[in-house]
């Protein structure tokens, strides 16, 4: 599959520079929930809007596509690979964020592989936060996407961290909205109101949002 001209497709009618200061209210959160962690791995990176906007020290992304427009900021480690072989040493990082990529996968095996790989690259006490869609209330769209194929609820993502060797410390079944794509333009100032009024998460939420710790 083409995910350049996929996610063209995809975002064609949303502002990138608002999607991109959204994710920085985003990161900031996410990295504050984490602990704060100075070593930060995206897996799945993208254009880059989190990892770019994450306040760590030192900040890995990993994407199979080379994204002509070089987002990736300056200081960022990228990555050009798939992840079940890019080459990430072991033990290093005390933070890996996982953004809307299990449900890519083509099996529950791969999702288990790949979370043995970050386990093994987590160093002892580190954290992994994964967000994506959560099939309990979005099932309605959620075959919209068509790079979707598995199908996670909170209860699952929550599962599999623990067979591959973390322990779930944070469970929220409803966190973000679906997608940018919704009627609401994305907003800095809305996102970070959102995002410090978890009874809103309750109406608007349909991504989970899951931290296990090694």
């Amino acid at each position: 599959m083409n995910f350049q001209r996929l996610y063209e497709y995809r975002f064609r009618d949303v502002d990138q520079s608002a999607r991109t200061d959204v994710w920085k209210e985003i990161a900031g959160f996410v990295h504050e929930q984490m602990g704060s962690p100075e070593r930060v791995l995206d897996p799945a990176a993208g254009r880059g809007e989190f990892i770019n906007a994450v306040p760590a020290r030192e900040r890995w992304a990993v994407d199979q596509v080379a994204y002509a427009e070089g987002t990736y900021a300056t200081g960022v480690r990228a990555v050009v690979s798939d992840i079940f072989t890019a080459d990430l040493p072991q033990e290093h990082f005390d933070g890996v964020w996982v953004s809307n990529f299990l449900e890519h996968l083509l099996s529950q095996e791969d999702c288990a592989r790949f979370l043995e790989k970050m386990h093994a690259s987590i160093r002892p006490g580190g954290r992994i936060a994964i967000m994506g869609p959560n099939f309990r209330y979005c099932s309605k769209e959620y075959f919209d996407m068509a790079d979707h194929t598995l199908i996670f609820t909170h209860r699952a993502i929550a599962e599999h961290l623990y067979a591959a060797g973390f322990e779930p410390e944070r469970i929220e079944a409803q966190f973000l909205p679906y997608s940018f794509t919704g009627k609401l333009p994305p907003s800095p100032a809305l996102t970070r109101r959102y995002l410090r009024t978890p009874a809103a998460w309750r109406v608007l939420g349909k991504q989970f949002f899951v931290i296990g710790r090694r």
